[in-house]
């Protein structure tokens, strides 16, 4: 397997190329079959699967429902997909953090940003109000002067 998101000391979610990266627009569209993320991370395609039996990430699932399987069809993966299977993978084997501490380092990180996009939506709603009551003030004090 070629290690393409490996970096020499391991599995660096910042490592990702920038073609993956830089495409926020289609990031959670799936375009890769199970074969080639597992060629891109550099790791055995039952690895992604228990990754995805532990729940911390969830390929979609093209048609078909037989061939045994359960969810049925195939795995597909998105960038989105992929960067996160690059920081479980950081995550577990770089810093020893096993799938239990990775799923609830991964669920503090999606609160956490979830937090800030409130606290910004906060702001922007703060920004506005003193807006507001700044050019009440101005209209107030050119009206005192005529």
């Amino acid at each position: 397997m070629t290690g393409r998101f490996r970096h020499k000391s391991g599995h660096k979610p910042e490592h990702v190329p920038g073609h993956i990266k830089n495409s926020m627009d289609e990031r959670d569209r799936p375009i890769y079959m199970i074969s080639i993320v597992a060629e891109m991370l550099d790791v055995h395609p039952q690895t992604l699967r228990t990754y995805e039996r532990e729940g911390l990430v969830s390929p979609s699932r093209t048609g078909g429902t037989d061939k045994g399987r359960r969810g049925g069809g195939q795995r597909l993966y998105s960038r989105e997909d992929v960067e996160r299977l690059a920081l479980i993978l950081d995550l577990s084997k770089n810093l020893g953090v096993n799938l239990a501490g990775v799923d609830i380092i991964l669920r503090m990180r999606a609160r956490l940003e979830s937090l800030q996009g409130e606290v910004e939506r906060m702001l922007d709603q703060m920004e506005g109000s003193l807006r507001e009551e700044f050019q009440e003030k101005i209209r107030s004090i050119f009206e005192e002067e005529q």
